[in-house]
C-alpha cells in the first residue's frame, strides 16, 4: 500500500510539474507576443481612443496602396512596398517645388532628426509627380529623402484629402504595414506633428 501511495504521488508530482512547465511557456509566449498584440490592438481595433491626435486618422481598408510604376530619379524601379518593415512619412507634388514643397521637405527632415534614437525607424518619401528635372539646391538639401517619379493620376487617386483639399498641401503617414493610415494638416504645427509621431512609435512594436 505504501508503494502505491508513493507511486501515486510521483505521478501525481509530474502532472503537476508538466502543468507548471506548460504554464510557464505560456507565459513566455504571451510576453513575447504582448508587443506586437498591443500596437495591433492600438491601430486596427482600438485606434487612439483618446481622440487627441493631431492629424486625421485614415482607415486604411478605404485606401489601400496601389500598384504604382514607381522609379528612382535615375530610372531604377522601386516600389513603396520595399519601404516595407518602416515609418514613412510622405508627400507628393510636382518638381516645379516651391516654398510651401520645400517647407514640407523641412519638416519632414525636422521631424526625423527630432525622434532622436528612433529615426532609424522613419524613412521620407517624396512622390514626384511628373518628369521634370529637380534643382540640384533641392537636392543637397535634402539627402536622405526618397525621391521617386510616379504616376500623378495614380498618387491623387489614392491619397485622401478633405472636400476641396489637394493632395500636396499635405504629409502622410504610412505604418510599418504599408498601411496609409494618418494625415496632417495644411501649414501643419511641427510640434503637434512631433507629438503624433512619438506616440506612434512608442505604442508600436514593428517598424
Amino acid at each position: 500500500m505504501v508503494e502505491k501511495a508513493v507511486g501515486r504521488n510521483a505521478v501525481e508530482q509530474k502532472t503537476i510539474s508538466k502543468a507548471r512547465g506548460r504554464w510557464k511557456l505560456f507565459a513566455v509566449l504571451a510576453v513575447c507576443a504582448s508587443p506586437l498584440l498591443a500596437s495591433y490592438l492600438t491601430y486596427y481595433v482600438l485606434k487612439p481612443s483618446a481622440r487627441n491626435n493631431y492629424g486625421t486618422l485614415i482607415d486604411p481598408r478605404t485606401v489601400p496602396m496601389p500598384a504604382m510604376a514607381t522609379r528612382t530619379l535615375a530610372g531604377d524601379p522601386v516600389t513603396l512596398e520595399s519601404l516595407s518593415g518602416k515609418w514613412i512619412m510622405l508627400k507628393a507634388g510636382g518638381s516645379d517645388c516651391q516654398q510651401a514643397c520645400q517647407d514640407q521637405l523641412f519638416t519632414m527632415r525636422q521631424l526625423r532628426t527630432m525622434q532622436g534614437r528612433e529615426r532609424e525607424r522613419i524613412e521620407r518619401v517624396w512622390l514626384i509627380t511628373d518628369e521634370q528635372p529637380l534643382e540640384t539646391v533641392l537636392l543637397r538639401v535634402n539627402d536622405g529623402t526618397r525621391m521617386l517619379r510616379a504616376p500623378k493620376d495614380t498618387v491623387y487617386r489614392w491619397l485622401p484629402v478633405e472636400e476641396g483639399g489637394n493632395a500636396q498641401e499635405h504629409i502622410y503617414i504610412i505604418d510599418p504595414r504599408g498601411n496609409l493610415m494618418m494625415r496632417f494638416p495644411k501649414n501643419p504645427d511641427p510640434a503637434k506633428m512631433k507629438k503624433d509621431i512619438g506616440k506612434l512609435l512608442k505604442a508600436s512594436a514593428i517598424g
